[in-house]
């Protein structure tokens, strides 16, 4: 395993990323894939400083409630993984993030559609910082969620092992 000097910062190691199907043979401090983006199929589209956006396919038929429409839970994770991909851009070696808040407001129902999830800093702080997320229908650019998150950064002590 290469030591964190060997590492690229998280923001770096996502730009070489974007537009790839592989990821590169490079690492970073965090974990990249991330084992829930693969198994629900995320794929980060864009990345800067504090921003991301996620995309993915979804299908009622498989990511689906009882009333036969993409499950608000699945909308959740998709804004909560670009939050978190967002977030992650600003962390360096030794410093890690946790949700402390999670608010979503659910606009139009889905039931096949690409979406995108687009996290942007609404007030980033140096350890709480506030993020928006709209996730929006591609096929008709319509908002079917906004997700409001808090996020407080780890150091030293509180962010090992994670």
């Amino acid at each position: 395993m290469p030591g964190s000097d060997d590492r690229l910062p998280v923001l770096d190691h996502l730009r070489r990323h974007v537009g790839s199907e592989a990821w590169p043979d490079e690492r970073t401090h965090m974990r990249y894939p991330t084992a829930i983006s693969q198994t629900l199929g995320f794929t980060i589209t864009a990345v800067e400083a504090g921003v991301a956006s996620v995309r993915v396919d979804a299908d009622a038929t498989r990511h689906g409630n009882q009333q036969g429409t993409v499950h608000g839970g699945f909308l959740v994770e998709l804004a909560d993984a670009a939050i978190g991909t967002a977030h992650s851009t600003l962390m360096r070696p030794g410093e890690s993030f946790t949700t402390i808040d999670l608010r979503v407001a659910f606009l139009r129902p889905v039931w096949h559609d690409t979406l995108l999830a687009t996290a942007r800093p609404e007030h980033p702080g140096r350890t709480i910082s506030h993020y928006v997320c709209e996730i929006v229908r591609t096929s008709d650019n319509k908002p079917v969620a906004t997700v409001t998150s808090t996020v407080m950064t780890l150091r030293g002590t509180a962010a090992e092992g994670r």
